[in-house]
C-alpha cells in the first residue's frame, strides 16, 4: 500500500525499516502517549518483530508514515470483531523532529479515507489521553469529532488519565 500526502506518505512496512523505526520509536515522548505494550525502550528487536508482524498480517492495517524514504512514524488499525465489526480503532505516532508540519494530519486522513474505502466500516475512532491536546488536535483536523470523556480510565506512566474519545463515521 501506498498514499501519498503533502509532506509525506503512507506505506507498507518492509523489514529494511526496522533501524529508522527503532531509531524515531525509541522515545519516551512517544512512549507516554501510546499504550504500554508499546515498548520503552524500543530496541532493534522490537523494530524488527513488529515489522514482521505487520507483514504478516491479512487484511493489512498497520502502516509506516514515511518523509521521503525514511519511516518516522506508525498508523494503522485495530479490529475488534464482534459487535464492533463495522469500527475500527485508529492508532498513529511520529518522531518528534517531524511534530507541527501537518504530517500526522495528512497521514490520519489519509489511512482513513483509505480504510473506508477498502473495508465494510461505518466507523473509525481514537483515543487520546487528555494530556495531548495536539493528537486531539490533529484528529479534529482531518474530520473526527470529540464524542467524550472518559474521565480517569487509563493508567499510563503511573497516572490515572482521563481518555478523550474521537470518531469519525461514514457519510
Amino acid at each position: 500500500m501506498l498514499i501519498q500526502f503533502d509532506g509525506g506518505s503512507v506505506r507498507s512496512w518492509s523489514p529494511g525499516d526496522a533501524p529508522s523505526l527503532a531509531r524515531h520509536a525509541n522515545d519516551r515522548a512517544i512512549w507516554r502517549n501510546l499504550k504500554d505494550r508499546f515498548q520503552n525502550p524500543y530496541t532493534l528487536s522490537d523494530a524488527e518483530g513488529f515489522i514482521a508482524h505487520c507483514l504478516s498480517e491479512n487484511p493489512e492495517s498497520a502502516f509506516a508514515i514515511a518523509v521521503g524514504d525514511e519511516a518516522v512514524g506508525a498508523i494503522g488499525f485495530e479490529h475488534r470483531g464482534d459487535i464492533w465489526r463495522r469500527s475500527v480503532e485508529l492508532g498513529y505516532w511520529l518522531a518528534q523532529p517531524y511534530w507541527g508540519r501537518g504530517i500526522t494530519t495528512g497521514a490520519v486522513r489519509a489511512v482513513t479515507d483509505w480504510a473506508f474505502r477498502t473495508w465494510s466500516i461505518n466507523r473509525v475512532w481514537a483515543g487520546v489521553f487528555a494530556w495531548n491536546p495536539a493528537s486531539a488536535r490533529v484528529l479534529e483536523k482531518a474530520g473526527f469529532t470529540c464524542e467524550g470523556r472518559l474521565r480517569q480510565s487509563a493508567v499510563k506512566d503511573g497516572e490515572l488519565v482521563d481518555e478523550l474519545i474521537y470518531a469519525i463515521v461514514r457519510s
